[in-house]
């Protein structure tokens, strides 16, 4: 991961166990600086910074219903009185319990609070250095309001001051709909920076604008002709087991055929089917099941007297969830739920037995159309990136306070749930993902609002004393012009200094050196450019202020 490798190398941070990093000087001020720029945003909303504790007791995680859903699993000790403690993912919970304390009535709403904490998760496989970690750091933010309007209108300020916060920070972001994940909520939003290195697949159509996380996508299913099969009839095929196999062997296209699997949830099995074409989007089906449903092992199946490759829901109590692509009135071709023999002229209303629903649990895919596409998008479509989520805002609605008795007196005297929103912005993400998309093997580059300093002073020929006078004193004069500065004044080579600098991240190079001060100049270079420039000493602090 190319932000890794850089952080790496500019000494940026150190790895102190896997997804655990410490900071250096140097990558905290770039933290401190994006901190900065948040908290202008948030202020800018009327969001004014709290602060909520790392540390939180497992009573209003019980509370909340998420003491053991969450995922990944909870950490958290015992201390010395055998109370269980937990170690904050996040902070819903605590973030209720402190305005509990002092809200009353109609009259205290809305209002916002917002706090960067440390968050700790324990994630199985935490991957490209920042990019995904155990121990973070998070801007957390939380909105309480009388009602949805109201919390419309704040979750609409929050996506605006987002998108002011990633462009100050250097990066281009797309906002897309989401899955909801761990946090929950009647519907959320992500900010993603596309990137090849990301671990997020985003779909978009640019005719129509509709963007979304491929968890979440929605997209129009093929319309199937009906095949018009007389009867239900057992066709014998031999090693035939996949959809494409099927496909070619029957000379059909793949939405006449039924795909099936069987998956276990809460220890029971249960059929999932679609439509031959399509592949089972597993978020959407954890949503719909709750849990974590998984898929069925071979000795499972054998257990259930069913035959892998040959599945369908015919002739068996086994509960049966379809995908809205199956079109139940129609005929297919399904497994006989027995080795080499599938059933031609299958028709799910008729012959399976245990249908519990009809939900859209399939992933979309590229060229595929959504239920937002107009006549400019035909032939068009979705098309898929590779993206890096770098903020995520929520409409919690009273998921939470509904559980944990947030609610205020409305002017009728009546005892009303909080209607909340959540806002995230996981901090050394957001440096990770700067990094990805603005900077090269060879470069570091950040902008003047994020950098550790604005300026790299280099002073060469460190033994000549004129050079080190001169170098002092333009130090001091940058210094009282109010430019942040890295002096470098080291005993070292140009060769060394300058490749230093190329890691360094600060966006403006200055050289003092023997040959320059002969005609009273120094050497001026910015990170993005491969040319240098002399300017006039005496004219150094106007150049600058114009840039």
């Amino acid at each position: 991961m190319l932000s890794h490798r850089l952080l790496l190398k500019s000494g940026y941070i150190s790895q102190l166990s896997a997804g655990i990093f410490s900071f250096t000087p140097m990558g905290w001020r770039v933290i401190s600086n994006i901190k900065k720029i948040i908290d202008y945003e948030m202020k800018k909303i009327n969001c004014f910074e709290s602060n909520l504790p790392v540390i939180q007791p497992s009573d209003i995680w019980k509370q909340s219903g998420r003491i053991d859903s969450f995922i990944p699993p909870l950490a958290n000790f015992q201390d010395r009185r055998d109370k269980k403690m937990i170690i904050a993912p996040t902070h819903e919970e605590a973030v209720i319990d402190l305005v509990k304390n002092y809200l009353r009535s109609f009259r205290d709403l809305p209002f916002s609070l917002y706090h960067i904490q440390t968050k700790f998760r324990d994630e199985t496989r935490p991957r490209g250095g920042l990019l995904r970690v155990r121990e973070f750091e998070m801007k957390d933010a939380y909105s309480f309001h009388a009602d949805e309007k109201s919390l419309d209108e704040t979750f609409e300020k929050f996506s605006e001051a987002y998108f002011n916060i990633f462009k100050k920070c250097g990066l281009n972001v797309v906002k897309v709909a989401a899955d909801s994940g761990a946090i929950g909520g009647k519907v959320s939003s992500e900010f993603v920076s596309l990137s090849d290195s990301g671990e997020d697949t985003i779909l978009m159509c640019d005719s129509c604008s509709y963007s979304a996380n491929e968890e979440k996508a929605e997209f129009i299913r093929v319309v199937k002709e009906p095949l018009n099969y007389e009867s239900k009839k057992e066709v014998e095929t031999v090693g035939i087991t996949s959809i494409d196999q099927l496909s070619e062997y029957f000379k059909l296209g793949k939405e006449n055929f039924l795909k099936t699997m069987v998956y276990i949830s809460d220890d029971k099995p249960i059929f999932v089917t679609l439509s031959g074409d399509l592949e089972v989007n597993e978020t959407k089906l954890r949503n719909y099941l709750g849990g974590e449903p998984r898929l069925a092992t071979n000795d499972e199946l054998k257990k259930l007297k069913l035959s892998a490759g040959y599945l369908s829901p015919m002739g068996n109590e086994i509960e049966t969830l379809l995908d809205i692509s199956v079109d139940t009135s129609s005929d297919y071709i399904a497994g006989a739920n027995k080795d080499n023999f599938h059933f031609t002229g299958v028709v799910p209303k008729k012959d399976f037995t245990k249908i519990i629903d009809t939900v859209d649990i399939a992933t979309a895919k590229e060229n595929d159309l959504t239920p937002y596409c107009n006549e400019n998008c035909i032939d068009k479509g979705l098309k898929k990136f590779k993206g890096i989520e770098v903020g995520h805002i929520f409409k919690l609605g009273t998921a939470y306070s509904s559980k944990m008795d947030l609610n205020f007196l409305d002017s009728n005297g009546k005892l009303i749930d909080v209607e909340m929103g959540c806002y995230g912005i996981g901090v050394g993400r957001l440096l990770a993902a700067i990094i990805e998309s603005n900077s090269s093997e060879n470069e570091l580059v950040f902008n003047n609002e994020i950098a550790p300093f604005q300026i790299y002073l280099a002073s060469l020929n460190t033994d000549n004393q004129v050079v080190k006078d001169k170098s002092e004193q333009i130090y001091s004069e940058l210094l009282s012009a109010d430019f942040s500065v890295l002096f470098d004044d080291r005993n070292e080579s140009p060769g060394v200094k300058f490749n230093d600098y190329e890691f360094s991240g600060v966006p403006l190079r200055i050289v003092v050196s023997s040959r320059s001060l002969k005609n009273n100049q120094v050497e001026v270079k910015d990170i993005k450019s491969s040319d240098s420039e002399l300017i006039d000493k005496d004219n150094l602090l106007d150049y600058l202020r114009n840039l």
